[in-house]
């Protein structure tokens, strides 16, 4: 493949990947995936899957077409076309069955069972394979996915807004806003992909967010989980919003043993959920709330804080995938707040790192994001650790 043809072979696939994410937040726990036909150097069909259960991206490209693909005809999409029947019928198939000769492809099925098995099936029939346009690009579309069909578990991710030094708040707590409207349309961007939204007790306590994806005058909300061992968010007259509007039955309290019945029946009076997990402290235990969301079929997770739970997942190396906002302040202060606590890493060989990495800017603000990559040895202060 000489540069000129995969400068083009570029230029379809960001059309596909385009189209593939139409589908976002709605495919789950199917990936996205974008298609296009290409008819001597012109798009002449686009398909996209919309929704679990929804034709896949392939199957409704040659849809959209309405005839059968004319000689020299390409089909690209962003992930290896599937070979097993399932509950759509296999996209390899319906490619052969089209006539179809070259399909260009842009990752390859994360999924072990089947990984390459397409590529193989098309090849067996005669048709040339073009694998790896833009292959980084079509993975990390499907994070999620990607972790939960390798993992069988959730992908747990974590978000923070921070400053130039690390801190999420000043000393008296004021954090509105560390980055500007940009930065935060795009949190809402985020939400609307996972499937559930989480937070500690003590930002419901002090922000009584909606944890709702609020995007283009649209609301979507997602499951959302509050941590709270002892309860102490119940113990209120005047109960979070998360509690009592028109989605609280979307809401799961995740706490232990240690928090009360009275308040467990409380919730579960005003139709909230709740997980009461065993648990020998006060603390939630994570890696039970992780296979207790994969007992549920939740794929992904995304915590918002606060700093106390952040720091507990990757004290308990349960974080990962990370995403960090960092905008153009300064606060120079020891006492205000950071978001990160509880390592005690004496060697830079022994620090947490993110792998992975892609970069965004967001007007003056910045995203970094990345896979956890935990070292060998991580060393955590126990002094560290709250009881609530």
């Amino acid at each position: 493949m000489d540069f000129g043809e995969a400068g083009i072979h570029e230029r379809f696939m960001q059309r596909a990947l385009t189209l593939a994410r139409q589908g976002w937040g709605a495919t789950h726990p199917n990936p996205m995936v974008g298609a296009v036909i290409v008819e001597q150097g012109e798009i002449v069909a686009e398909g996209y899957h919309a929704r679990d259960g929804a034709p896949h991206a392939e199957v409704m490209a040659l849809h959209n077409l309405g005839r059968l693909p004319r000689p020299g005809a390409t089909l690209y999409v962003t992930l290896e076309p599937c070979s097993t029947q399932g509950r759509t019928g296999a996209c390899t198939g319906a490619i052969i069955a089209a006539g179809l000769k070259h399909v260009v492809a842009g990752a390859t099925d994360p999924n072990p069972v089947h990984s390459g098995h397409g590529f193989e099936v098309l090849r067996a029939a005669g048709v040339e394979v073009t694998v790896g346009v833009l292959a980084d690009d079509c993975a990390d579309l499907n994070l999620i996915f990607n972790h939960w069909i390798t993992t069988q578990t959730p992908l747990l991710a974590a978000k923070a807004a921070v400053t130039l030094d690390g801190k999420i708040a000043t000393r008296t707590n004021d954090s509105e806003w560390i980055t500007g409207e940009q930065a935060r349309t795009d949190v809402h961007r985020w939400r609307r992909l996972f499937p559930a939204i989480a937070v500690g007790a003590g930002t419901v306590m002090s922000d009584n967010p909606s944890l709702t994806s609020r995007l283009g005058g649209a609301v979507w909300c997602p499951v959302r989980f509050v941590f709270d061992g002892l309860l102490r968010t119940v113990v209120e007259k005047s109960l979070p919003r998360a509690y009592t509007d028109e989605h609280k039955d979307r809401t799961i309290v995740v706490t232990t043993p240690h928090g009360g019945l009275g308040y467990v029946r409380k919730l579960q009076a005003l139709g909230v959920q709740v997980w009461n997990l065993p648990s020998s402290t006060m603390r939630a235990p994570l890696t039970e709330f992780r296979r207790r969301c994969a007992e549920a079929g939740i794929t992904g997770v995304y915590f918002e804080g606060g700093a106390q739970i952040i720091s507990e997942l990757i004290q308990f190396r349960q974080l990962d995938y990370l995403f960090i906002y960092r905008a153009p302040v300064l606060l120079g202060d020891e006492r205000a707040k950071a978001v990160f606590k509880g390592l005690r890493t004496e060697k830079l060989v022994n620090a947490v790192r993110l792998e992975d990495v892609r970069h965004a800017a967001f007007g003056p603000d910045q995203l970094m994001r990345g896979r956890v990559a935990y070292p060998e040895k991580l060393q955590v202060d126990e002094t560290t650790f709250s009881l609530g």
